[in-house]
């Protein structure tokens, strides 16, 4: 999680790199590739294709490190260029995983328990999977980058309402989908 000096050495270090200096992006690289892999990767559910997508995403920054203004979180700004890279990855190509999902389950379980965690992370990694593309990256930021709805507004491009209305309808989405494999009757 970044503090406020995180924050504010994001911004230094974007200014850095808009002047060309190749020191100041390797380390926004170092400091936020693992994060950029993780979302993309549990987009697009391939681990090759989310390290190519991820470094496109840094050619992106690289190149418009010029256009960079520090309005927003650097972050926010950096993920709105990983939704777009994402989205247009799922565009280019219909299919989509989404796997590494959060722990469901704690602690050490015996080998059944092991075998009923990974079936159930697979049973909602496809539930997450049927979701539109917007939604799915929306409960990505939110769910497992946790970012708030207002991030979640700013890296998208839409409003508050839309983030709002985008999550609600997963929601309902998912509760439909995985009612059958949690309902206790």
């Amino acid at each position: 999680m970044n503090t406020n000096k995180g924050v504010d050495q994001d911004v230094q270090l974007m200014k850095r790199t808009a002047q060309g200096d190749s020191d100041a992006f390797k380390t926004i690289v170092v400091r936020h590739q693992a994060s950029v892999l993780n979302v993309i990767y549990r987009f697009v559910g391939n681990r090759v294709e989310a390290e190519d997508l991820a470094q496109e995403v840094f050619i992106k920054v690289w190149k418009s490190r010029e256009q960079y203004k520090p309005v927003a979180k650097f972050t926010t700004w950096l993920y709105r260029i990983v939704t777009n890279v994402s989205l247009n990855a799922i565009r280019r190509k219909r299919t989509s995983s989404l796997d590494c999902l959060a722990e469901i389950v704690s602690g050490d379980l015996s080998p059944v328990g092991q075998l009923l965690k990974k079936e159930t992370n697979v049973v909602i990694k496809n539930a997450i999977d049927y979701l539109p593309p917007n939604q799915k990256m929306a409960v990505i930021l939110h769910r497992f980058e946790n970012l708030s709805y207002k991030e979640i507004s700013e890296a998208m491009k839409i409003s508050l309402p839309a983030v709002e209305s985008l999550l609600h309808r997963a929601s309902l989405k998912l509760t439909e989908i995985l009612a059958p494999y949690f309902d206790k009757k």
